[in-house]
């Protein structure tokens, strides 16, 4: 199906999708060489992946023990969430691309022991959930009870197939995988009411697509496209498919995906739904689908998301049509600091909803999204040194505030976890760093896009097949200054368009010294257009000023306060570097103060923090109301660090938002 200068071994294969402008780049086309995201993915490689292996692969996570049973290498019972084969996968799609990028054949045989195992576990017919065929439940059955996740464990094994393959060439773990699709075509094509509900976690709709894009098979598309037709196309009411888990708004049920207008329910199910949706438009053009995609990803980023880019703002709570949800979306501008859910993994699919409609449109707004994410409410996942997790990624965190020993989940934690019970986040979080050199640009009929910035060389073929090379040297996020040289071209003119982040203002663009020409508009590509060389060096120099950032009127936990911003980086103030016996909420910001960046290698190991003027004020904490006089203050400053790396000093307060203080 593809074209011999198409680019299909990237991680979307969306090189011949006719209604995407932006197509990916092979993965391993482009390589972090220095710097912030050189350094995220060399601890990925060396330090993410390898402790991971350890938890999946031994009798803490249990995931692979599932497979061996299954496969009967081994004697036991299921051990994990229902959705512990996804895991599995996820950590699988992490060492493929590690693989890609190392070309290290010993991650290669490891994966190859992983695919003998699968194999095994595999049914005649190719049929794989470990949860289903170990009877997690005595009544556990095929396709049975859609809270067994059936559908995410699918979507994730077609996803990391598909990525094997096209990394590796080798057609083992991809041959496995289509056995199973055709059989999950055999079970769901059918208009039968009894599954018409089951694919509530929609995975398989990104799988689906993934594979017809890699073998060509159009069965895969009409089946993905048939799971969103049938959602909200049915009576809501509890049936044997849905018995043990929520249903209507929580799991998108109520209304159909073309009449949606507003997001609800559970974050990661929407998002990997509307994220499925894209790539199905993607190949159809259907206008319907992509009108409620805009609205949707407009509703979902302007007024249900959080200034780290994460979404997902309560643990608990109800829909507008009074469904129970959890790890959702609620009320626009309802933006809760404390409780703030935010799942790691929500946040990611934030992103990953964006990168699809980045391609889809061409628009800069998307990549704003998606480095918002990557630099914040993402990476907060895991901590500096690789090996610990927050599920949940709320803006502020109290001591003794909530009931953390309540959740047995253990999805919500006042400190990082080594393992969390519910293991979703970590992988995701995992193969997203490593995979992300294939975000960094994308291919135009024009000529190439800048999306995101980091020190790396691109080495690929445009669309017309041409060579093209490219370096970027930057220290970005730090600094603003970013110089792309191009080290090889096609003679003929095309373009080269940069990003200008919708936060950064005055930035100027040179070409060889001399000014571009080109207005750096925020939020825009800036297209430069010209006969390249060798040689030719193009310079964007984006100011990188701290700023104050206020929410929305409407939002009620922000109003008068601020958090602070530098770049795409979010800062906040924890309890550390504090007086002693001084809490988070005892902080405000002195609004006309200096906002001070300084480096101290002593701390969080060198990553710029910014001083901040600020006062305490001591206020009364034992009554739930008090009568006050006027405030005393003590004058201090305030050191505020990035919020990716909180909680990585012990156990800590902490708060994005903080009051502020005017003179």
């Amino acid at each position: 199906m593809n074209k011999p200068n198409s680019h299909s071994k990237a991680i979307l294969a969306n090189s011949e999708s006719p209604h995407v402008k932006l197509k990916s780049v092979n993965f391993g086309d482009c390589q972090w060489t220095d710097g912030f995201w050189a350094d995220k993915t060399q601890k990925a490689v060396d330090t993410m992946i390898p402790y991971m292996g350890d938890v999946l692969c031994g009798d803490v996570g249990h995931a692979l023990n599932n497979f061996k049973i299954a496969a009967g290498m081994k004697e036991g019972k299921h051990q994990g969430m229902y959705w512990h084969d996804g895991d599995f996968y996820k950590f699988m799609e992490a060492k493929i691309y590690a693989y890609g990028l190392t070309k290290d054949e010993n991650l290669l045989k490891e994966l190859d022991e992983y695919i003998d195992i699968i194999a095994k576990a595999q049914e005649p017919d190719g049929y794989l959930q470990t949860q289903i065929q170990l009877k997690v439940d005595p009544a556990a059955e095929r396709y049975a009870n859609r809270k067994y996740h059936e559908m995410y464990n699918t979507g994730h094994y077609l996803i990391t197939a598909c990525a094997h393959y096209r990394i590796t060439g080798q057609r083992n773990l991809l041959d496995l995988a289509i056995k199973h699709a055709d059989l999950l075509y055999t079970y769901f094509f059918p208009d039968t009411k009894h599954y018409q509900r089951f694919g509530f976690n929609q995975t398989q709709i990104m799988g689906l697509v993934e594979l017809y894009r890699t073998i060509g098979d159009k069965k895969y598309l009409v089946l993905a496209q048939k799971f969103i037709d049938r959602r909200g196309t049915y009576e809501i009411e509890h049936d044997s498919t849905t018995i043990g888990y929520p249903i209507g708004d929580m799991v998108q049920e109520r209304t159909p995906l073309r009449e949606e207008k507003d997001p609800n329910g559970h974050a990661v199910l929407a998002l990997y739904y509307y994220s499925g949706a894209a790539d199905v438009y993607a190949e159809t053009g259907e206008e319907a689908l992509i009108n409620a995609l805009d609205g949707l990803w407009e509703s979902v980023t302007q007024k249900k998301m959080y200034v780290t880019g994460a979404v997902g703002q309560t643990h608990y709570g109800a829909s507008k049509n009074r469904d129970m949800i959890e790890e959702g979306f609620i009320d626009d501008y309802m933006m809760p600091n404390l409780t703030a859910y935010n799942e790691t993994c929500a946040n990611l699919c934030n992103a990953m909803f964006s990168f699809r409609m980045l391609g889809i449109h061409g628009q800069a707004k998307y990549a704003d999204i998606i480095e918002l994410v990557l630099h914040n409410s993402g990476l907060s996942g895991i901590g500096l040194g690789g090996k610990d997790y927050f599920y949940a990624n709320p803006l502020r965190m109290l001591h003794g505030t909530r009931d953390y020993d309540a959740h047995a989940d253990v999805t919500e934690t006042p400190d990082r976890e080594g393992y969390l019970a519910c293991f979703c986040c970590p992988p995701n979080l995992v193969r997203t760093i490593t995979n992300l050199s294939g975000w960094a640009y994308s291919l135009a009929e024009t000529g190439v896009y800048v999306n995101l910035y980091g020190s790396n060389n691109l080495n690929t073929k445009q669309l017309d097949g041409s060579a093209i090379k490219l370096t970027q040297d930057t220290e970005y996020p730090w600094k603003g200054l970013v110089k792309l040289t191009v080290e090889e071209a096609k003679s003929s003119a095309f373009d080269i368009a940069l990003r200008v982040p919708g936060w950064a203002t005055g930035a100027t663009i040179t070409i060889n010294g001399e000014d571009a020409g080109v207005e750096a508009t925020p939020a825009t590509y800036a297209i430069l257009n010209r006969e390249w060389k060798a040689g030719d060096v193009i310079i964007i120099d984006i100011p990188m000023e701290a700023t104050l950032v206020e929410g929305h009127p409407r939002i009620e936990e922000a109003r008068n306060q601020v958090a602070v911003k530098r770049g795409p980086v979010v800062y906040c103030v924890e309890s550390p570097d504090l007086p002693e016996a001084t809490s988070v909420l005892d902080v405000y910001i002195e609004g006309e103060g200096e906002l001070k960046l300084e480096q101290d290698d002593a701390i969080l190991g060198g990553i710029p923090t910014i001083n901040v003027d600020a006062r305490i004020r001591e206020s009364n904490k034992d009554a739930m109301y008090s009568a006050i006089t006027k405030p005393v203050w003590t004058d201090f400053s305030a050191k505020f660090v990035p919020y990716f790396a909180w909680s990585n000093r012990g156990t800590a307060e902490m708060s994005v938002f903080v009051p502020v203080v005017w003179k």
